[in-house]
């Protein structure tokens, strides 16, 4: 099955897939680490992890509160009901809840890292082994699937990376390698994805900083809370109190720095090797293919800029 050109986007009633890479070309969305998926960040590489803990906790935290809300709130109405509430939130809520323990028991995950200089991407395996992969090789689609019933439109989507194994002998079962991020789709994805492509294709500073690991004191929930408090910023105190209570913000703080404090480096001697910066003069260089379709997208994404303006400017006038 053929690839569809970087940059097309298929729109259907219920479904939007947007195909990004390969080649890598710009998407026109400003970088933004909805996930907190950027790790490590220097002049040399960038470490992606798929390892969000927090955001796990925050969904658990909602479940959880939205099953104690029903049972509070139908508590006068029938004791029986109540109690089944309860009894149906447990079973909900019990087997992600396992999920959640077990996620917090065990490893994390080594992230995956892009090295600009080289322009080349180590992706870690099974067994201590890994993949040298090119950047241009890579590739990106978002997806996004809507559906419709009584309780209104509900969409998810994910990002898609994908990397083939550089070995040509390499098993059927070892060929292909990808990486999901349940981000959303559409714009949010590409958002995700402008963090890797801008890195490898601008610099790291088009890039966000890290969020992973301990925070200062001061932009940390409890922190912040006591900074707007002082203040007497009324709005932010009020803000930082839902966050806690609300969306479970603090205990996805907790977790995250308990799993991610230290995020996990990749251990192999080979690729410490591979990760230290180069001279200038031996970076590699984008290929004839990649500049053209660059060129191209850049091309489009100005078209598309201006079809937009132009009803505003024609009003201005």
């Amino acid at each position: 099955m053929s690839t569809p050109p970087a940059g097309t986007t298929e729109k259907k009633v219920f479904s939007r897939n947007d195909c990004m890479a390969p080649l890598p070309v710009p998407t026109g969305e400003k970088p933004v680490d909805v996930l907190n998926t950027i790790w490590r960040k220097n002049d040399v590489c960038l470490d992606i992890g798929s390892y969000s803990i927090g955001s796990a906790v925050m969904t658990m935290w909602l479940m959880v509160a939205v099953v104690l809300a029903m049972s509070f709130f139908t508590r006068n109405l029938n004791s029986d009901f109540t109690f089944d509430i309860l009894i149906v939130g447990g079973v909900i809520v019990g087997i992600p809840t396992l999920i959640l323990i077990q996620g917090l028991l065990s490893e994390v995950p080594l992230p995956i890292r892009f090295n600009r200089q080289r322009r080349e991407v180590c992706v870690p395996r099974d067994d201590g082994k890994y993949w040298i992969v090119p950047w241009e090789s890579v590739t990106a689609a978002a997806t996004q699937q809507s559906s419709v019933s009584q309780a209104g439109k509900a969409t998810m989507g994910l990002l898609i990376i994908g990397f083939e194994n550089p070995d040509p002998l390499a098993e059927e079962d070892n060929k292909h390698f990808s990486l999901g991020f349940n981000c959303g789709g559409g714009t949010t994805a590409m958002a995700l994805w402008e963090c890797m492509h801008s890195y490898m294709e601008i610099g790291p500073e088009a890039v966000p900083e890290s969020r992973v690991g301990v925070p200062p004191y001061e932009k940390t929930q409890i922190g912040s809370l006591i900074v707007d408090l002082r203040k007497g910023d009324v709005l932010g105190v009020l803000w930082g109190v839902f966050c806690i209570v609300v969306l479970g913000t603090y205990l996805a703080e907790k977790a995250q720095n308990l799993k991610l404090s230290h995020p996990p480096d990749l251990p192999y001697p080979d690729i410490i090797e591979w990760s230290k910066p180069l001279p200038p003069e031996q970076w590699a260089k984008r290929s004839p293919e990649l500049e053209a379709a660059i060129a191209k997208r850049n091309a489009e994404l100005a078209a598309q800029a201006q079809k937009k303006s132009s009803p505003d400017t024609r009003a201005q006038r």
